[in-house]
């Protein structure tokens, strides 16, 4: 159940199969290729794909902006639901983040192609609101763009 005071969610149809977005999901050397709009670029410093699994990021844009961004999966769904939280780290430590959120993808089948639903839920509406003016929805629709154009361009 999300909040609308409280979560930001971003969704869209995608011309490509699911198997080709989790596929680009879940292979940290094509995430690298979407994960942050360009001209940033990524840094995938852990990657492990079960609930409990660090999953840690870091952005670096070309004015010398960094973005670190460590946390764990809390749920892995195979090509229908991740989710990821900034709050925690690998093997449910504590964390203090600059942008506490717990992530949710998922992905369903439709119209021959796939629904990507986006879903950030965050602690209070300040942090939500902070994170829409930093760019959630240009910044995360972006993304979605890169995923959606490297996805494509897999092989069957």
């Amino acid at each position: 159940m999300t909040d609308g005071a409280l979560d930001l969610k971003i969704s869209r149809h995608m011309a490509v199969p699911r198997v080709k977005l989790w596929q680009a999901w879940s292979d940290p050397a094509l995430l690298v290729q979407w994960w942050c709009p360009k001209p940033w670029t990524t840094e995938v410093r852990a990657f492990d794909l079960r609930p409990g699994g660090a999953f840690h990021t870091v952005m670096r844009g070309p004015d010398g902006g960094i973005s670190d961004n460590p946390g764990v999966f809390l749920e892995v769904v195979p090509m229908e639901r991740l989710v990821s939280t900034s709050t925690l780290t690998a093997g449910w430590r504590p964390a203090t983040p600059w942008m506490p959120m717990t992530a949710i993808i998922e992905m369903a089948d439709e119209d021959g192609g796939t629904r990507y639903d986006a879903t950030v839920l965050h602690p209070d509406a300040d942090s939500a609101a902070r994170h829409a003016e930093l760019g959630f929805f240009d910044g995360w629709g972006t993304c979605m763009n890169q995923l959606e154009a490297l996805a494509t361009r897999l092989p069957d």
